[in-house]
């Protein structure tokens, strides 16, 4: 438990000390504490509680050092921070999950037993803040007609301008002009290019 604040050691203590009676429980106040541990450990951590915010640094960067240092210890962010890019930061510096510090003792271990089955680990409150696209997942995605996303998913087909025009009863000028309108609004000079945003932003 990496924790400056008492009254959440002495929580966690006593929950994890009642679910996991002869699992070694240690804690440090600041992450070079834990870190300076980690040096001289004769044991790997199983698992690391990191708060987000430290007297002397910041969960992202002590997650970094942390699995740089021992890469076997399964590091969990817990916290009371709920912004969706600092959870996603945490979890590309390595951590296996993130948990709110308003969990209750049973939502808590589940987690924890998750992480060391070597599953990712989420909070209820947390899965549904991964859940939802980010405001620049949200801008990317440009408004497309009932027509638009038809052609977009033909062209992914591998379908010409002269295929689709005739399963849809129209001119090859016409679906030309919405490949144009389409690239336009995706900003990308080519199909190749075309589809692969479109993939990435689920709409094929």
């Amino acid at each position: 438990m990496v924790e400056d604040h008492p009254v959440v050691i002495e929580g966690l203590r006593r929950i994890l000390a009642q679910e996991m009676p002869h699992a070694t429980l240690l804690e440090f106040h600041t992450g070079d504490a834990f870190l300076q541990h980690l040096r001289g450990a004769q044991h790997v951590v199983t698992l690391a509680l990191l708060d987000i915010t430290l007297p002397d640094t910041n969960g992202v960067e002590l997650c970094q050092k942390v699995k740089s240092q021992s890469p076997d210890t399964c590091v969990l962010g817990f916290s009371n921070h709920n912004d969706r890019a600092l959870i996603m930061q945490m979890l590309s510096s390595g951590a296996s999950g993130y948990l709110l510090k308003n969990v209750s003792a049973r939502e808590l271990m589940q987690c924890v037993r998750e992480a060391l089955s070597g599953q990712m680990a989420f909070s209820d409150e947390i899965k549904k803040i991964i859940a939802k696209p980010s405001a620049a997942q949200v801008k990317a995605v440009p408004p497309l007609t009932k027509r638009e996303k038809q052609i977009l998913r033909l062209i992914a087909d591998g379908k010409t301008s002269a295929d689709i025009a005739a399963e849809l009863l129209v001119s090859p000028f016409t679906i030309e002009t919405h490949r144009r309108n389409l690239m336009q609004k995706f900003d990308v000079n080519n199909a190749a290019a075309l589809i692969r945003l479109a993939a990435q932003l689920q709409l094929i």
